[in-house]
Order: structure tokens, then sequence, then C-alpha cells
């Protein structure tokens, strides 16, 4: 074992991860100095503020995977005790956590998960509420698609990052990532879907991209790089595809501030309404997914639970060894709703016993793998990985649950999360009439396994119920069936419940 350091060196770091996914494998312990990108050797080196912190870095992940978009990565101690080549040609340079929130007027939004097409005027609807909007540029790079956005205010900036970082564009997906960039103006030579100067509407438009290699002057997508280190070397700008014409009113601002629809429908959905005089009455089925270890730990009280990174990006599982007989799309639901929302199911024709879930983001999916592989239900032992697929997309026998009103992450997040654990013997039934009785719920229920014991009880004036089963595949079979049951007039949830006794 390499003695201690405040330097930690970081393996399999592939194209795909940034500085950014990096620093937050780290920043919950302490202040990350620096960050060098060692890319010709899949290698990074992580300087933390000093030892200590490096050990809770290094004790923390001896129990825990690191893992980042969906990689596993392997850290030690490095025979470095301190960095000091980071201004050599060739090498990056991390700013320091102080520098890196300095505020600019200026802001670099990432946005994660996107399933729809993101233009100028899209960005422009969500953050105009916060100031008056210079300009945007769209662009794509390793870490996704990015934009650049210039208020006319710093204070704009301010309040619009403070707003809206981590929150959806729409719902389920297109994640805001927010940071303050280090540029000082932003110059655009064309008005087009991809970059905007609202200061200037006569700008041409430019309907052709031309390639990177091409363009004269440095000029990208009408874009005049101040610092051409931002993009990184031969990214093409704005890899995403566009998915067809927006529908029509879908940026008319006029009237009353728009709520989530959450119907099923073709097309994009409406971008999500971020007026500030609106965020406080934002739709409460609004789910904003975790953005990061350090938010996702959060809601653990700063310690995520063994075994969850928090950093995976992957929210689509793949289920098998089902019992196809048994086993329906609802019931998948009522299981894995119990770890995040979903948002589609489908169940595999060509491999009965196999199935797709959608989970709301990266974080929950996590939870379900974490939680749920391995877990007996219907007598067969499931298994549950990540899937290859990133989304599932509509289909006929495509089952979607993105607006049903039983998802339980859509209000009380962060309670929900911390009620997360694998199935137990014991289940929490809530919703229930108020004249219910401990024979009522027994009754409902023993259809499933052996009941040891039961009591119904009042809480904030509302009836709710613990039951005992004799096994945790007896208590799983209960829930996957009767959760969201009728009973007695009264639609019924069920939970799996850390208590030990009744």
């Amino acid at each position: 074992m390499t003695e201690p350091s405040k330097v930690l060196h970081v393996r399999n770091v592939g194209p795909e991860i940034t500085e950014h996914d990096l620093l937050q494998l780290a920043q919950s312990f302490g202040v990350v100095q620096k960050v060098v990108m060692l890319r010709a050797k899949n290698q990074a080196l992580l300087q933390m503020q000093d030892i200590p912190s490096a050990i809770s870095v290094m004790q923390y992940y001896s129990t825990v995977q690191p893992s980042v978009r969906g990689r596993n990565v392997y850290m030690q101690f490095s025979s470095h005790q301190e960095l000091t080549t980071m201004d050599q040609p060739g090498q990056l340079r991390r700013p320091t956590a102080d520098q890196e929130l300095q505020p600019n007027r200026i802001l670099l939004i990432t946005i994660h998960n996107p399933l729809y097409p993101i233009t100028v005027d899209v960005l422009h609807q969500v953050f105009s509420p916060h100031g008056y909007v210079e300009k945007i540029v769209t662009f794509q790079k390793s870490a996704g698609l990015q934009a650049l956005l210039q208020f006319s205010l710093q204070q704009s900036a301010i309040q619009a990052r403070n707003t809206l970082q981590g929150r959806n564009i729409y719902d389920g997906c297109c994640t805001l990532d927010i940071q303050f960039s280090n540029l000082q103006e932003l110059q655009v030579n064309y008005n087009n879907e991809r970059t905007r100067d609202y200061t200037n509407t006569g700008l041409p438009s430019e309907q052709q991209s031309r390639p990177v290699g091409n363009a004269p002057n440095n000029n990208i997508m009408g874009f005049s790089l101040l610092q051409s280190s931002l993009f990184g070397e031969g990214g093409n700008v704005y890899g995403m595809q566009p998915q067809g014409p927006p529908r029509p009113g879908l940026f008319d601002m006029t009237g009353p501030p728009r709520q989530v629809n959450f119907q099923q429908s073709v097309g994009p959905p409406q971008p999500m309404n971020m007026n500030m005089n609106n965020m406080n009455n934002m739709n409460s089925y609004q789910h904003v997914p975790m953005v990061g270890a350090s938010a996702a730990a959060a809601v653990f009280g700063g310690v995520l639970p063994p075994g969850i990174t928090g950093t995976n990006e992957r929210s689509t599982l793949l289920v098998s060894n089902l019992n196809p007989e048994k086993v329906d799309a609802d019931k998948l639901f009522n299981l894995f709703s119990n770890y995040g929302n979903i948002m589609r199911i489908k169940l595999l024709h060509n491999k009965p016993d196999h199935a797709l879930i959608q989970m709301g983001d990266g974080f929950q999916a996590e939870l379900a793998v974490n939680y749920l592989r391995g877990v007996t239900l219907f007598g067969k032992r499931m298994e549950v990985n990540f899937s290859k697929h990133s989304q599932i997309n509509p289909s006929p026998d495509t089952h979607d649950y993105s607006g049903s009103n039983l998802n339980r992450f859509n209000r009380n997040a962060a309670k929900n999360y911390r009620y997360c654990c694998a199935p137990t013997k014991m289940i929490h039934v809530s919703s229930l009439p108020s004249d219910v009785t401990v024979d009522d719920i027994t009754s409902h229920l023993a259809a499933h396994g052996n009941i040891i014991n039961a009591k119904v009880f009042e809480s904030n004036g509302k009836k709710q119920a613990l039951v005992l089963f004799d096994a945790e595949e007896q208590s799983t079979e209960a829930l996957v069936c009767k959760h969201a049951s009728l009973f007695n007039g009264s639609t019924i949830r069920l939970a799996f419940s850390k208590l030990a006794t009744v």
C-alpha cells in the first residue's frame, strides 16, 4: 500500500469522463485543489486540500466501488505528495472550488438526458424570466449537450443558477447542470436554432453547418471562440440530431404559466415554466433528479448507503429471470417504484422472462439495482442490471408510467429516498379508510403469505398499518400484487418498512 498522500491516482478514466465528474467523486470529503487528466493513459490525478481528506476518500471507496457514467474507476494514493506540474503544456488545470464559483454573467450549461431537442428558443424560454438574455450558443462536447448563455447583468446569471440548477426542462429529462463560465463576452455571427444574438436581430441565418476543420478564423457555427480550449479538439458542434420541428405554440409565452401535462402525447412535451413568481408553486409532481454524488448523499444525511455511488447516469434497467406467467408491467411498476419514478416498462416478447424498465434518472436506477438484484419474486431470483439502452422508445407494447400519480417520488422525494431499503418482511400500508380494522387488512393480504403480526394506527389524522410476514418473498409478493389496489373504496399504498417488529 502506497503511503498516504493528498494526491489520489485514478485509473480506467474513459474519454467520456470529465474533470467535473471526477470532482464530484471527491468533493463531498473536502476541497479538491487540482485535477490533472492524463488522457493518453486513461488516468487522472486529484489533489485534495490535505491528507485527512484524501484518507476519507480512500476509506469510503474501499467499501464502495466508485463508478462514473457507468464505468468503474479505481483509486489509490499517488506516489506524489504534491502536484507541481499543473502548468506544463498539454495538461489541464482545474480551478479551485473558490475560483470555480466566481460569479459571471455568462453561464456554462450542461443538459443531461436530452431526450428532446434543446434549441436556443427552449433555453431562452427557460432562462429569460431571470433577466435579459443577450446571447446563446449551443454545442456538443464529451460531457454531452452544452450551451453558453450570456445575460446582460451578472445578478441575473446568479439568480438563474440558484433557481434552475438541477431542474428539468421537460418532465423527467433534460436536466440542467449550470456553472459560471470564465468567458467575458460571446461573439455570435449567425441567428439560427443553435446560436442567437438577441441584441442584433439582423444577423443572417446559417442553414448548413461547416465542419470544424474548415471554419475560417476559428468560427464555429457562428461563434468566434475567445478561448479555443473551451471546446477541446475535433468536437463537432451541436452533434444532437433534431427530432423534427416543435409543435405549434411550443414557445408561445403569452397567457398564464403552463403546468406540466402528464398525459401521453405525440411529440415533445411543453418545457417547464420556471418563472421566479411560480417556482414555489411548481406542479408538485415535478421530479428533480440527483446531480452528482454530493447531492445524492445530502438526502441521506451526508453519507450514501453502502453500494451507492450517486454518479451513475444510466437510467434504463434490464431485469431478467422473471416468472412470465405471473409478472406483468404493473407488478414491476409496484416493486421498482419503491426506488424512483418509473417512466416506461417494456416486456420483451422474444425473451418472456426479460423486461426493460426506465427509471426517472441514473440515481434512482442505481438504487433499484443495489436493492433488488437477487430478490426472489414469484419463486424466481431476479437479475437486475443496467441496460445498454439509454431509454425505452414509445411503442404499442410499451407501458408509459411517466404521468402516473402512483409514482412515489413526485413529492417529498428526499423523505422517500431515506425510506429506500431492500425488501423486508415488514410492509407499511397507507391511504387506508378511516374504519379499517386489523382483520380487514390481514384478510386483504393473507393470500400472499403467513402473517406473523399486524397493527393499525393513526398518524397525522390518517389510518395506516404495519404487517409482518414470515419471509421477504411473501411480503414482496404482497406488495407487487396489492400496492394501488382498491380496498373498501380506497386505493391503498404499500411499501417496505425498515422496522423489525410491529
